[in-house]
């Protein structure tokens, strides 16, 4: 997303954070997750460098609901650095981009149709066809990870598994250009 959106614009990109907050999937096989003074820690030193090598303006492109409390941080490290602007970003739900999704299916969530691009898809795993159910993310998230796993065996908190891939980068295109225009417009 953010290379697409600042490309044009000769913004500099930097590298994605492999790595965030996601204790809820932990019992799922392959998750990685950090603790939250972690994710905290690196973000800070990460901004503190950026600043040191005089960027003034930081937009934080999210692609993942856990890593929310980047938000806050963004707005602490501000405190501390009056001199400095962070903007935190959800592409998926910025409002252009949420409009777009809501038009093509308004139950849209945690992987579901909605993260189903063509470019995310495993080579050699079937797409699920299909509908699932809408989980109660509240009830989830009182959960522990095992419970969690049982509850949601594909993490999938329901809707449609897929749609067509042209409704897909239709969205696609307008949360690049919802990005862009943050880019531009400062």
């Amino acid at each position: 997303m953010a290379v697409e959106a600042a490309e044009p614009l000769g913004i500099p990109v930097f590298p994605v954070l492999s790595y965030g907050l996601t204790p809820y999937f932990s019992d799922f096989p392959g998750t990685v997750t950090l603790r939250l003074a972690t994710y905290a820690a690196l973000l800070r030193d990460i901004l503190d460098s950026l600043k040191h090598a005089v960027f003034r303006r930081i937009m934080i492109v999210n692609g993942h609901g856990g890593n929310q409390p980047a938000a806050l941080l963004a707005q602490e490290w501000m405190m501390d650095n009056p001199d400095a602007r962070v903007r935190f970003h959800d592409w998926w739900k910025a409002p252009l981009t949420w409009a777009a999704v809501q038009r093509t299916d308004p139950v849209a969530s945690h992987a579901s149709w909605m993260e189903n691009f063509p470019w995310t898809r495993l080579a050699g795993n079937e797409r699920a066809e299909g509908k699932k159910p809408t989980i109660d993310t509240d009830r989830m998230r009182t959960m522990a990870p095992f419970e969690v796993r049982i509850l949601l065996e594909d993490g999938n908190f329901g809707g449609c598994y897929q749609r067509d891939d042209s409704e897909m980068l239709e969205i696609w295109d307008v949360a690049v250009a919802e990005t862009r225009t943050l880019l531009e417009n400062w």
